[in-house]
């Protein structure tokens, strides 16, 4: 685990975006400044796709080889590859429209268009990850305190050995998921949290303070963590354990 998370307090939502990207950007920069691929694994929701908007018109012109990124994905929804449920389809689509994606180093977790389930499908990924190490994974998390697809109080945030797993009957639909277990989260070099919202407050505050009955509070990267926050996701901490 790393140190203190380092908890960041932007204005509101737009904000966030605009400056998250920003810093997204100089790291990824700076990851590939050696020539090496950068290992990143993404999020979904509202406020990532925003992130990644404001990253996409921030690239041209830049220093980051768009070539030299490779995605994976830390949850998906098992339902059909079309499906606009979906994190990788809507995220790639967006990514693509602003820079070449190389598909090749481009890991979206299985759909459920085939018979196989999604325990099986999770065995697949977990075999093409590898021993892969992430530089940089971005999460979100619920008003629950649910990171990727591992919820509180559910089989998904049992301790596992395993990289990755199906998770069924989630408790927000759709139930059938994949997921990269806690062990793999925190195997990052770097864990950033994207929260925006009033819905989330009381969950930041409690993961912040320690309560490991919500999964968020169980990642930490292994060299740093950021939370990313807005002033109305933030509203319940005390002004002074955040940096704008």
């Amino acid at each position: 685990m790393s140190a203190q998370p380092q908890v960041i307090r932007h204005h509101d939502a737009d904000d966030l975006a605009a400056r998250g990207a920003a810093r997204l950007l100089s790291v990824l920069i700076g990851l590939q400044a050696d020539g090496r691929v950068a290992q990143v694994c993404l999020t979904g929701g509202r406020i990532a796709m925003a992130v990644y908007a404001r990253l996409g018109e921030l690239v041209e012109g830049s220093a980051l080889d768009p070539s030299r990124l490779e995605l994976w994905w830390g949850d998906e929804r098992f339902v059909p590859t079309g499906d606009p449920e979906r994190n990788a389809g809507p995220t790639l689509a967006l990514l693509a429209s602003h820079f070449p994606v190389d598909p090749a180093r481009t890991h979206p977790m299985p759909s459920a268009d085939g018979v196989i389930d999604a325990a099986a499908s999770a065995a697949t990924y977990a075999k093409e990850l590898g021993d892969t190490r992430f530089d940089l994974c971005l999460l979100g998390m619920g008003p629950d305190g649910h990171v990727a697809s591992i919820f509180p109080n559910h089989p998904s945030s049992e301790p596992t050995t395993q990289a990755v797993i199906g998770v069924s009957e989630a408790p927000k639909p759709p139930p059938e998921r994949i997921s990269l277990t806690i062990p793999t989260l925190n195997d990052s070099r770097e864990v950033w949290f994207l929260v925006s919202g009033s819905e989330k407050s009381n969950a930041l505050c409690r993961s912040l303070a320690g309560d490991t009955a919500l999964p968020a509070a169980r990642v930490a990267g292994r060299e740093r963590t950021l939370w990313l926050v807005d002033e109305d996701a933030s509203a319940e901490l005390p002004y002074f354990d955040c940096s704008l």
